[in-house]
């Protein structure tokens, strides 16, 4: 398609936004949300924790590195749509196999350049997350306008269900390397049952590389199930929409804890792990997405820098006394991280697996072989 077709980002406020478009011509419906990351958009785009959302890269030149077929978080884009303010004229990198233009028109995804993207950025923070409409080619306002309006909140949105995979699957393929690809599974030390609830890629590698063999199930998968699978722990993965509405992994999550099985939580399943243990959830006002959030640990104090893709969380009034809060964002003082202190079950809202970096918080994985060891040691 080429760069010079017209194209509008309509919000639902009725603010409009003229530029060209950059991807495949039509129409993206979702939830308009910013991302401060400089780089890692092809991950972004293919999280699918981005489901039903349109997403604004706020710095400033992207797609100079093109796409390649290694860094997909999983097999297709499931962004609604993306918007940024300047697409290079060359892209250059020795792993690119495709431009940014013709990975999204690959994947049927509108996208949108030549926008003031500071000023929607601001617009975000000040009135929040809103819904949004892009079209490309043949426009009509009015009709950009309506679908924006009409397009569902995600409040009350399952979308876990939407994302998951259809049936369970073994995942063996470990962390990347230059010159090496991904590496080969090594010694399989424990037996991890992975929900997915919109699961990124990498998440699984670094469980694959840590040891262990991994099972992936989609998200509506019963407790029984899963034991019947006789896991060393459980793993609960990122998603999209709102995690109140996942009653069937709530319940399940309930089972795990009941009986003392290690859980590990990140992004949905960290909102999950505090619901099945009593607390509430909330929608922020514009949610935490980008590669350059700082998080405490309250523990030992140290600050790290993370990366974040969440609208919701856990509401701090509302922990139970058996939930203990780990991490807290230096941003808003939200929580970032939790811990049963009765059972062996803890869970970050960040992402620990970035990929690309930061890399701060990957010693929570560490921290769940550790669970796992301790588990199996105390029940031998």
């Amino acid at each position: 398609m080429s760069a010079f077709v017209p194209a509008i980002l309509v919000l639902a406020d009725g603010t409009v936004f003229r530029g060209y478009g950059i991807g495949a011509e039509g129409i993206g419906v979702g939830e308009v949300v910013f991302n401060t990351s400089m780089t890692g958009y092809q991950e972004i785009l293919t999280d699918p924790s981005y489901c039903r959302q349109i997403v604004t890269l706020t710095y400033p030149h992207v797609g100079n590195v093109g796409t390649n077929h290694e860094d997909g978080e999983s097999s297709r884009v499931h962004a609604s749509g993306l918007i940024i303010r300047d697409l290079p004229l060359l892209a250059s990198n020795f792993r690119m196999n495709q431009t940014l233009p013709a990975f999204l028109n690959a994947n049927n995804v509108v996208g949108i350049a030549g926008i003031d993207t500071r000023k929607l950025t601001r617009l975000l923070r000040e009135k929040g997350a809103q819904n949004g409409c892009i079209v490309a080619g043949r426009i009509d306002e009015g009709e950009a306008l309506e679908r924006a309006r009409s397009c569902p909140s995600m409040s009350g949105l399952d979308l876990a269900k939407v994302v998951t995979c259809d049936t369970p699957n073994q995942w063996q393929e470990g962390e990347w390397s230059l010159g090496k690809g991904f590496s080969p599974p090594k010694s399989h030390r424990f037996n991890v049952v992975a929900y997915d609830f919109g699961v990124k890629r990498n998440i699984l590698r670094m469980l694959v590389s840590r040891g262990c063999k991994v099972t992936v199930v989609p998200a509506r998968t019963t407790a029984d199930d899963v034991l019947a699978l006789k896991p060393d722990g459980v793993f609960l993965s990122n998603g999209p929409g709102d995690p109140e509405t996942c009653d069937y992994a709530i319940r399940a999550i309930q089972q795990f804890l009941a009986i003392g099985l290690p859980t590990y939580g990140i992004c949905l399943g960290h909102q999950l792990l505090g619901l099945a243990s009593g607390a509430r959830t909330i929608k922020m006002k514009f949610g935490h997405h980008g590669g350059n959030h700082p998080v405490q640990d309250l523990d030992s104090r140290r600050v790290m820098i993370t990366s974040q893709n969440h609208g919701f969380a856990v509401d701090a009034s509302s922990l139970p006394a058996n939930l203990r809060v780990t991490h807290v964002s230096l941003f808003d003082g939200s929580i970032q991280g939790l811990e049963r202190t009765d059972v062996p079950a803890f869970s970050f809202q960040g992402h620990p697996e970035a990929s690309p970096g930061p890399h701060d918080v990957d010693y929570l994985f560490d921290r769940f072989i550790k669970l796992m060891q301790e588990n199996a040691a105390s029940n031998a």
